[in-house]
């Protein structure tokens, strides 16, 4: 479990890195993945940066139950972007979804060792 929290916490800093780098200096590869610079852009920034930010923070002090509410609605937003931006190939659709997969095993993991520890009753 430990492990692969950190894999999602990395996760999250290696692919937020470049995102909200992107957004921040307009990149050109920013407009075909997120659309143009708008207030909906500049809100999904916020939201990225808070993730990263969270994720960071994490990275210092893993614990379990601090994780897995950033992975899980992480999780729900990823899974249900394919339905909101309407195509599944979409790249941004696409990782959310592979990133998904990981956060969720992530999550799978927490709920598991949390139920055989002390918690449990």
């Amino acid at each position: 479990m430990k492990k692969m929290i950190l894999a999602s916490l990395i996760a999250n800093v290696a692919v937020l890195i470049p995102v909200c780098g992107g957004m921040l200096f307009d990149a050109p590869w920013v407009e075909d993945a997120y659309g143009s610079a708008s207030p909906a852009r500049g809100i999904l920034l916020s939201v990225y940066g808070a993730i990263f930010v969270v994720s960071i923070g994490l990275l210092f002090k893993r614990d379990p139950m601090l994780v897995a509410p950033l992975l899980l609605v992480q999780v729900l937003y990823k899974l249900t972007t394919p339905f909101t931006v309407g195509s599944f190939a979409n790249p941004v659709v696409i990782s959310n979804l592979v990133i998904s997969v990981m956060h969720l095993t992530t999550l799978v993991m927490i709920v598991s060792e949390v139920r055989r520890g002390p918690l449990k009753g």
